[in-house]
């Protein structure tokens, strides 16, 4: 059973068998394992990652903190391999989540993850737009705290700033050097804030690290962190990605969730870790609001942030981006008129929706919780589970399918539990805050 875009044969050279592969207006088997490594670093040391002492340390504490990251990080290389085993499986390759999902189980499952997918790219895109804009707003006030410009101005600036660099790359494989700027600008903020939290922290007075709020409200923000740690580990788009690494694919996806996993993790590690050493139960969503030290300092830091927020949002739109190429036939140079203005249009007006609303409603921390709730853990946890067990029903034991659906029960339970949180954190917020509120 086939669903999605028309197939092109291609001949393993390793394996000596036929493997199909969809056609695409998007480069695919074009990239090394090492350059597929550093998208998906990325994605784990985003600005959001500045977030994480705030979000994820502070509702768990230091010992539900590091172990939930910890464990995180392992069930999510986990289940990551079990979607890059399935890569190849059926004799084609499956370069879109849907088309997978629509190749085990059919046309209703190919719609409907479809539907999360988008769903959980459109809210990521949101989040690094109001991270982009919130970055800009840090470095403004840095030199001129008059509050003539308000948070949805520097969202729009943002927007705009990915409209532009929507329009210069086509796709994917095309960001190439692009990734070495995105690896510069995290290792400036990530150093940045690490070297200025610890001057901060060395020279304060003991910090509190008690988990704030009443009871019932301990309990909401637990379960949002963890949510969170969901969403700072995992992209919702393994397949996309795999769809451009080189061959042998199974081999060097691995290989490229390895590094993600191993070398890709630490700096975000490190900075949650002395972020909240540093300030505590009052460390912010933001750490770069925290830290004090000299202006051009921070200032850059601030601009590093705003930068790569604008190449990762990029990456987590390409999904977006391929599917409006491939639909509408775009064809040929990158630079031809025709496909110029598509972009223009098509990825402009993308954008602009999602900064709009963006601006409406800038609640970073909520828009990681509700991701991770309604899309991250079904396509990451989930889903990989009972697709690994439908796939290969017949080679597992009943240990091992038992195995995944224990994982299966248990994160389906975590996931409608982190939707009512988010939901209600949500709530809450829009009580506090009106709309295009300046945070």
């Amino acid at each position: 059973m086939s669903f999605g875009d028309p197939l092109l044969p291609k001949v393993n050279k390793d394996e000596k068998l036929v493997t199909d592969i969809p056609i695409s207006s998007h480069q695919v088997s074009n990239d090394s394992w090492f350059q597929v490594g550093i998208v998906l670093g990325t994605g784990i040391n985003s600005a959001f990652a500045l977030g994480y002492a705030g979000t994820i340390m502070v509702p768990l504490g230091w010992l539900g903190g590091v172990v939930g990251l910890i464990l995180s990080s392992a069930i999510s290389l986990y289940a990551s391999t079990l979607v890059a085993k399935l890569h190849e499986y059926g004799g084609r390759r499956h370069i879109r989540y849907r088309d997978l999902a629509g190749f085990i189980y059919g046309q209703t499952a190919y719609s409907l993850v479809w539907a999360l997918q988008y769903a959980n790219l459109f809210l990521i895109n949101a989040g690094f737009v109001i991270l982009g804009g919130q970055a800009l707003k840090a470095f403004y006030v840095l030199f001129r705290d008059d509050h003539q410009m308000k948070l949805p101005h520097f969202i729009a600036l943002a927007g705009f700033a990915c409209v532009l660099f929507a329009i210069a790359i086509p796709h994917l494989s095309a960001l190439r050097a692009w990734l070495g700027f995105s690896t510069f600008f995290s290792l400036v903020y990530v150093c940045i804030a690490i070297a200025l939290s610890l001057k901060d922290g060395l020279a304060a007075p003991p910090r509190d690290y008690s988990i704030p709020g009443t009871k019932s409200s301990k309990i909401w923000a637990t379960i949002g962190a963890a949510a969170n740690l969901v969403f700072a580990y995992n992209t919702g788009m393994l397949p996309e990605i795999q769809a451009t690494v080189r061959e042998p694919v199974v081999n060097n996806m691995i290989k490229a969730l390895n590094f993600q996993f191993t070398v890709g993790v630490v700096p975000m590690h490190a900075v949650t870790y002395i972020g909240y050493w540093a300030y505590g139960s009052s460390a912010s969503s933001y750490l770069l609001n925290n830290v004090s030290g000299p202006i051009w300092l921070k200032g850059m830091a601030n601009i590093a942030a705003f930068l790569q927020a604008i190449i990762a949002l990029h990456i987590f739109a390409s999904p977006t981006y391929e599917f409006l190429d491939t639909k509408y036939g775009v064809r040929g140079s990158a630079l031809a008129c025709k496909n110029l203005a598509f972009r223009v249009i098509v990825r402009g007006g993308y954008i602009a929706i999602t900064a709009f609303l963006s601006a409406l409603l800038p609640f970073l921390g909520d828009f990681m919780s509700l991701t991770g709730a309604i899309s991250t853990f079904p396509l990451t946890f989930i889903l990989p589970n009972h697709m690994y067990i439908v796939a290969r029903r017949k080679k597992l034991s009943l240990l091992q399918k038992s195995w995944h659906w224990l994982n299966i029960c248990f994160f389906s339970c975590i996931a409608v539990a982190a939707l009512v949180a988010a939901l209600k954190l949500i709530t809450v917020d829009s009580k506090t805050y009106h709309v295009f509120a300046d945070l």
